[in-house]
């Protein structure tokens, strides 16, 4: 047979013929090609093919005979490429293993079966896994939820009062009963009311429900259009926990102290939990602190000082009183020379000067070289509990000169110096700066011994102790002299820290002096009594 080799002039009559064999296909694929575009350029197969694609799309079954001897060939069948008669045998396994064969046994349409399932995919069911406003509660939840709700919202169409509404923040949400108004005053939105709707549209559809305690105490505290909690969003809470706290009712005709607990519980837990030193607190610093812990200790117990963490009334007590020692003038402010009376004059000028040099933190005072209550607090906080990360870093950068993050021989030894010449004032023998640095190595155990980092620090048992042998003589010498007894306390009662200790021991010392003093005016009164007696 001889072979056209030309696309152009093949007669277009040549495409009506039956089949080709898969031999001659493979010697001759550019011709085959030439002759494939020759073939999809005939009107009837383009129509044919276009029909065939859209049914396939639209998932409609083909029938498309094998053959064009078929009676409905005249219509449907594909344009063969060579004449009757003319086409090659197939080979002798096409009868029983040809693919095209097994195709037709299928079912009346070869092409039908392969087709249709390109068309329609199997579709994999992924459940939803993100949800922007917070997965939503379970059913069996939700109507356990409900029956609350039901039980606390008798009457649908009135709603709640203020003081109605404690019930509901601890029985449904679980919360401490302290932030009752927040979440009240959050809910309600001026309407003066909480009704059934409401809470439900705000507690369970928005969400809150399924959210753990720290995401729904910061949504409830924090400002609509802000993504942080400032001091003030703490205050309404405060006002709350003093007017119901039974272990706070002695406060109440003092109205001033109140304000002044208020904020010494605010301070300190910015101190503890903003460790980014912004005075924005963010949720993931909420949820790692421990001070969701201490509202629920604080809600249960009736004796606020067993709360040592920040709502103690006793350490509030402490703090407020060696604040008013130092503050001669009462004017609320603390110069220099007011701190270094700090602790009977325990601390040098070095560090005192750091300190007002707002190193370690900005000072919120307004008036220039004066320190304000807020940065006594952070302050006594930091001297008082050198164990704690928060005074690392207080200290460290006070020692930090150059400020480039590690503490090198010069450095220490700047600061030790007065220490020195201070033993020698005091009579005291001195110990040389080349065994102190041995000993604070050794305390430490820092990874580079030509420097020691805040990690190295942070890592170290005995890091606070450094920082006394630096600048605070009276811890110093209270460390080189341990008492046993005080060894011995400290680990019977490992879960006190440093402050609480320290602030337990000031507290009686500042009872019993002011009980001293009452005594002593009572007994003045007597004295006056009996010597008017006889005239």
């Amino acid at each position: 047979m001889e072979v056209v080799t030309d696309a152009a002039s093949l007669d277009v009559e040549l495409l009506q013929l039956p089949d080709v064999s898969t031999l001659f296909l493979k010697s001759n694929l550019t011709f085959v090609e030439t002759l494939f575009d020759q073939w999809l350029s005939v009107p009837d197969s383009n129509r044919l093919v276009t029909s065939l694609l859209n049914d396939a799309k639209s998932g409609v079954p083909l029938n498309v005979p094998g053959n064009c001897s078929s009676p409905n060939a005249s219509s449907n069948s594909l344009p063969s490429m060579f004449p009757a008669g003319t086409a090659p045998p197939l080979s002798p396994r096409s009868s029983s293993g040809s693919p095209r064969i097994l195709k037709q046994r299928v079912g009346p349409s070869n092409l039908g079966s392969s087709l249709k399932v390109v068309s329609e995919p199997v579709k994999e069911l992924i459940p939803q896994f993100y949800f922007q406003d917070g997965r939503p509660p379970p059913n069996e939840l939700k109507e356990q939820c409900m029956l609350r709700i039901d039980h606390l919202f008798p009457d649908q169409s009135h709603g709640l009062q203020i003081h109605e509404f404690k019930s509901v923040t601890k029985e449904i949400c679980k919360l401490p009963s302290f932030l009752s108004t927040s979440l009240y005053r959050k809910i309600e939105n001026g309407a003066g009311i909480v009704t059934r709707k409401a809470f439900i549209d705000y507690w369970i559809n928005g969400n809150l429900l399924t959210k753990d305690i720290g995401t729904q105490i910061y949504t409830i505290l924090k400002q609509p259009q802000l993504n942080y909690l400032t001091q003030d969003d703490f205050k309404p809470i405060l006002r709350e926990l003093l007017a119901t706290h039974p272990g706070l009712e002695f406060l109440q005709s003092t109205p001033e102290f109140q304000e002044r607990y208020a904020e010494t519980v605010i301070h300190r837990i910015f101190y503890y939990i903003n460790r980014s030193g912004t005075g924005r607190l963010t949720l993931r610093e909420l949820k790692r602190g421990n001070i969701i812990d201490a509202m629920q200790h604080a809600d249960e117990e009736e004796d606020i000082n067993k709360v040592l963490r920040y709502f103690s009334y006793e350490h509030f007590y402490v703090i407020y009183c060696k604040f008013w020692e130092l503050d001669t003038d009462h004017d609320f402010l603390i110069d220099k020379e007011n701190l270094i009376r700090y602790g009977n004059h325990a601390l040098t000028y070095r560090i005192v000067d750091r300190i007002f040099s707002q190193v370690p933190r900005k000072f919120t005072s307004k008036v220039e070289g004066k320190m304000g209550y807020e940065d006594f607090v952070y302050f006594i906080l930091a001297e008082e509990d050198k164990s704690s990360e928060p005074s690392l870093e207080y200290w460290f950068k006070c020692v930090d000169l150059d400020g480039n993050g590690v503490l090198t021989r010069n450095e220490l030894q700047f600061f030790y110096e007065e220490q020195l010449h201070r033993m020698e004032c005091m009579a005291q023998e001195p110990v040389l700066f080349e065994d102190i640095l041995c000993q604070i190595i050794d305390m430490v155990k820092s990874e580079n011994e030509s420097y020691i980092t805040l990690r190295d620090l942070k890592g170290g048992k005995l890091s606070g102790s450094v920082f006394n042998i630096l600048f605070n003589l009276n811890k110093f010498m209270a460390f080189e002299t341990r008492d046993p007894f005080l060894i011995r306390q400290e680990r019977e009662n490992p879960t006190l820290t440093e402050w609480d200790r320290f602030a337990h021991r000031e507290y009686i010392r500042l009872s019993m002096e002011e009980d001293v003093e009452d005594v002593s005016n009572g007994s003045a009164e007597v004295w006056d009594e009996s010597l008017e007696a006889p005239f």
